[in-house]
């Protein structure tokens, strides 16, 4: 029965996201701030510092933040102290955090929050004591959201419940394939569900010169809130599983279409170890295909293809790792009738 709701609610959300993405915007007099009292905790993996000159340290978390409050909501910021990417669902189980509240904002995206509620406050979380310095070791993104359910919301911006839902991004690369499990932005959506809060997650292509554009962040930005409109306006939020949302590269034009995608089998890159010397090996990223570790895409319907097209990807993720279908049915009839007994 779960699996069913969520392809009825995939088949929903993709039909309502294309007719946004191809401007079919809905009925007229549509109001301004559609996200009106609709409470987000926004994080990433890429921090929340966005200092480097391309952006790859969370530029991408402002745009997100600056269109979801332009659509009414209230935003607040829960972000890494510092760059984790590829940190997944990994937590901290010992010693201290801080939050450090960021007051001056990124050149451009000052003001954009300033109206809502809370006044769109930005929040980095570092591991060890107050204040949080240069060299202060970042929390990991499951640990922003974590802490930010379990009391520090209400301590940071005073909410007094959970946020209606939690959005991460807009990450600086793809998560599709084999890198959704190592995604940090992911790991952050994941760890929302296990306080059963419901998430999406956003990622953006790279660009012919490996990094993603201005206009991919823009685009992708666009595209999340209005999507979370539609989320709300059709109560397609659940906190059964997080969406996954990978935005083409916008320097090839226009988004072909949205595609309703499962988690692919050809990975767009994988990690390569050279021997330097000794036992010391030069860690690497090799693209695919190419690269003798790259698998071959098994599936017609992966988020890989997908946004290899020039199409939006969005595949529903769940927690939930336990094996369906024959397979497990057979393993189980082994164990369960002493086959595999001593």
């Amino acid at each position: 029965m779960r699996t069913r709701s969520v392809l009825k609610a995939g088949a929903l959300l993709a039909a309502t996201a294309t007719a946004m993405l191809t401007g079919a915007s809905g009925a007229a007099g549509a109001p301004s701030a559609p996200l009106a009292g609709m409470r987000v905790l926004l994080s990433n993996d890429d921090s929340m510092q966005a200092s480097r000159p391309d952006g790859a340290d969370g530029i991408g978390l402002y745009d997100l933040r600056k269109r979801l409050c332009a659509a009414g909501a209230d935003v607040v910021v829960v972000a890494p102290w510092a760059y984790m990417s590829g940190a997944s669902g990994a937590v901290t189980t010992g010693g201290t955090v801080s939050a450090q509240r960021r007051t001056a904002l990124p050149a451009g995206y000052q003001r954009d929050c300033s109206a809502a509620p809370s006044g769109g406050a930005v929040f980095g979380l570092c591991r060890g004591a107050s204040p949080c310095t240069p060299a202060s070791p970042s929390a990991t993104p499951a640990d922003t959201v974590k802490f930010a359910l379990r009391g520090g919301l209400g301590h940071l911006a005073g909410w007094t419940a959970e946020p209606d839902v939690v959005v991460t991004g807009i990450n600086s690369g793809p998560n599709v394939s084999s890198s959704v499990n190592d995604s940090g932005t992911v790991g952050a959506a994941i760890a929302a569900l296990d306080s059963e809060v419901p998430a999406v997650a956003f990622s953006g292509m790279i660009g012919e010169d490996f990094v993603v554009g201005r206009k991919t962040y823009e685009a992708a930005a666009d595209f999340g809130a209005g999507l979370l409109v539609r989320l709300r306006q059709q109560d397609l939020l659940s906190p059964r599983f997080a969406l996954n949302v990978n935005y083409p590269d916008a320097a090839r034009g226009r988004a072909g279409r949205v595609a309703w995608t499962s988690v692919g089998t050809g990975p767009l890159a994988v990690s390569t170890y050279t021997p330097v010397d000794g036992d010391t090996f030069t860690l690497s990223l090799g693209l695919c295909p190419g690269e003798r570790y790259c698998l071959p895409e098994a599936k017609r319907d992966s988020d890989t293809e997908a946004i290899r097209r020039g199409e939006v990807s969005i595949t529903p993720i769940t927690a939930d790792r336990t094996l369906p279908g024959r397979a497990a049915d057979r393993v189980r009839a082994a164990v369960i009738g002493g086959r595999l007994s001593g």
